[in-house]
């Protein structure tokens, strides 16, 4: 019998044993390994629940590496280790089912947000140590100060004792002793001290201050003052250390001399650099990172006046294909070659790199000609991709799509110029890619339009901000109204009513179009049996409501529409669902068995915009179609007198067909009388347009047909 599978905490448990495996060496710690393990158990569940998360917290990943701080973690070795095993293992053991590749995505932000959190807290921590060495450089003058005037002796042991440097100079900075810490952080005997000045001792890095406050210490006129100051050692290297200096004065008040206490830094200051380099670059190819890049935009955005810049927003075009096929390695591997032919174009000064993630890369540039330069820079990113790249035996072609914005410092913020990179990008790649395109800002509010119209769709609908206008169907034989088309408008708040042009693409996008599509016909055929119940026979026949192609493929599509005609006790024959024909070419038999059996039950099926598609007429015959729409096109000459005689027999033709298919021909878009009569004649049997009347509500509808009616 085989084993049960593990468990969540199971999968946890094992993630954390290799955890602790890995970073339990190189951790100053008192804890048995076993100890170690239960520590990082929680941290472990914490990555978990922040790879899981629907909404991505880098939070929990800055958490989790000022933990490993606060665990004694400090050893740079122990962060690179925890960081490889996270890039490694989490994934693996809790990534669950989730999707491979946006999990790897997020593990690569946990990391960065580690690294960032174990920088932070190592500063912090550091900062706190420098506070206690403050106060203990403090206590130890006046101990020093006591010991001068009081016992040589008690000096003698607080100054060859203290684990930190100590040197004492006269106020001209002339060395006059060091103890055995100082001469092992500079690497020399007391005697190379005591050959130099105090004033010797400078460095490229020093702060402008670090003099001005040195001599206003040795005129007396402050006690003490503490800088971070490097020094050159006798062999070249360099020394970094927290320096505290006092001024000492006799018994009568009077300076005499001056006591410096130094910290030895160095390999603090390195493992600091090192986890700012890995915080702000990025892991795989060595570039800098979105953190990095966002603050180099700031500082070129913030420039002043006359500063101008030029960005790139480069997308690789089919990147996710090369994934799928050929696996991650491949796809990293390609990566790092993108990355090494995109560093060879932005070369100048002022020009720079960064990947932003995944297969998305920015280039900068900045300077006045920025204009004419990020232009260039876009052409040489274009031609580096251009060369194949091998990998695995295998010549991979590499295209892009880039977005291009440029301007001056100062009118955008970082966030705002990225998004309208990013917008201009998705147009190049929605133009078919491989090309760059400039950013149009008419074309940027177009695009934050439709995005916030977007995202607004599922509360406009719980709002109930949609509501449906009616255009009447009217039959061209004798002139009464035999049904209506219902057109769903959105009323929103701050763009008034909005057409379904506007939001219907947008709604099939995000798959609200069938909650919405459910809705319209919910109220469609309500309407349609409140206007039996009001008026009788003198109300419309039939409602038509369209179908978009996104509802033809949802499964509860026949089993919705019979509950909704139940529930308003509406006959099957009183729906007239439309299609259009796009939507129908080249359908295959699970497409149109819903239609089939829809069909089957007494409602019509229209197959809407007909003419616009392919117009294969030997497919209507497999087609569970009852009525065509005829689009507008076909019809547009009969405006005006005479009708262009070859719209007239294709129209002709179409009606002959149709109507030996027994199907009914319904005619759009139908705007003048002698439009009306010539369709008539030709033998179409319903029209609408605004001859008729424009789509409206429902009551206006009702008073159409009894005029009708009355005659």
């Amino acid at each position: 019998m085989s084993a049960e599978p593990d468990g969540p905490e199971d999968r946890l448990r094992r993630f954390a044993t290799i955890w602790s495996r890995a970073v339990f060496p190189v951790t100053s710690t008192s804890l048995t390994r076993p100890e170690f393990e239960e520590l990082l158990l929680p941290l472990a569940r914490r990555l978990r629940v922040a790879l899981l998360a629907r909404a991505f917290d880098a939070e929990e990943g800055r958490a989790v590496g000022a933990a490993l701080v606060r665990a004694h973690c400090t050893d740079p070795e122990a962060l690179s280790r925890a960081l490889d095993c996270v890039e490694a293992y989490l994934v693996l053991y809790c990534g669950e089912d989730g999707p491979q590749e946006e999990l790897r995505l997020r593990s690569s932000r946990l990391q960065h947000a580690m690294a960032a959190g174990f920088a932070q807290a190592l500063r912090e921590r550091t900062l706190a140590e420098q506070e206690a060495i403050a106060r203990a450089a403090l206590q130890a003058q006046g101990v020093v100060a006591q010991a001068l005037h009081a016992s040589e002796a008690r000096f003698r042991a607080v100054f060859e004792g203290a684990a930190i440097g100590i040197g004492i100079a006269d106020l001209d900075g002339n060395v006059l002793q060091v103890n055995g810490a100082l001469q092992r952080m500079f690497g020399g005997g007391e005697g190379a001290f005591r050959a130099r000045n105090v004033k010797d001792w400078t460095h490229a890095e020093d702060a402008p201050q670090v003099w001005k406050l040195y001599d206003e210490l040795v005129r007396g006129e402050r006690e003490h003052y503490h800088v971070e100051k490097a020094f050159y050692r006798p062999d070249g290297t360099v020394l970094w250390t927290n320096l505290t200096v006092s001024l000492l004065r006799d018994a009568d008040g009077r300076p005499q001399y001056q006591l410096a206490l130094m910290e030895d830094t160095t390999e603090r200051r390195l493992l600091n650099l090192r986890l700012r380099y890995e915080a702000t670059h990025d892991a795989l190819t060595g570039l800098p990172n979105r953190t990095l890049f966002f603050e180099r935009l700031e500082k070129v955005l913030a420039a002043g006046e006359g500063q101008r810049f030029g960005l790139c927003y480069l997308d690789l075009d089919g990147f996710k294909t090369i994934n799928d096929s050929l696996g991650h390695a491949a796809g990293d591997r390609l990566l790092v070659e993108v990355a090494d032919r995109l560093q060879s174009c932005a070369t100048a000064p002022g020009e720079m790199v960064a990947r932003l993630g995944g297969d998305e890369f920015v280039a900068l540039t900045t300077g006045p000609n920025a204009r004419h330069e990020v232009d260039e820079l876009a052409a040489r990113i274009m031609n580096a991709l251009l060369a194949p790249v091998r990998i695995e035996g295998r010549e991979l072609t590499v295209r892009g799509s880039i977005g291009i914005v440029e301007g001056a410092a100062g009118e955008r913020s970082a966030a705002e110029v990225l998004r309208s990179a990013d917008i201009t990008m998705y147009r190049a790649k929605s133009a078919g890619g491989n090309r760059f395109e400039l950013a149009d800002p008419e074309a940027d509010a177009r695009a934050i339009t439709r995005h916030g119209l977007t995202t607004a769709l599922p509360a406009a609908l719980e709002r109930g901000e949609f509501f449906i206008e009616y255009q009447p169907l009217v039959h061209l034989g004798d002139g009464s109204v035999r049904g209506a088309e219902a057109l769903v408008r959105w009323l929103h708040p701050q763009h008034g009513i909005l057409g379904p042009d506007r939001f219907i693409p947008l709604a099939e996008d995000t798959g609200l179009i069938v909650p919405l599509g459910r809705w319209v016909l919910e109220q469609s055929v309500r309407q349609a049996r409140d206007w039996r119940e009001r008026y009788g026979d003198g109300g419309p026949l039939r409602i038509n409501v369209n179908l978009s192609p996104c509802q033809l493929t949802h499964p509860g599509l026949v089993q919705d529409t019979v509950d909704i005609l139940e529930r308003a006790g509406v006959a099957p024959q009183a729906l007239c669902l439309e299609v259009t024909e796009s939507a129908l070419i080249g359908a295959d038999d699970d497409l149109l068995k819903p239609l089939r059996r829809l069909a089957e039950m007494g409602v019509d099926i229209a197959l809407d915009d007909f003419g616009t598609g392919y117009s294969n007429l030997a497919n209507l015959r497999r087609l569970p179609v009852s009525v065509l729409k005829l689009d507008r096109s076909f019809t547009q000459s009969m405006q005006q007198f005479p009708a262009d005689p070859v719209d007239l027999k294709i129209v002709e033709g179409i009606v002959s067909l149709a109507h030996s298919l027994d199907l009914a021909v319904t005619v759009e878009g139908v705007e003048t009388g002698a439009q009306a009569e010539q369709l008539r004649i030709l033998g179409c049997d319903t029209a609408q347009g605004w001859y008729y009347a424009r789509p409206g509500p429902p009551e206006r509808l009702h008073q159409l047909a009894l005029v009708d009616a009355t005659g």
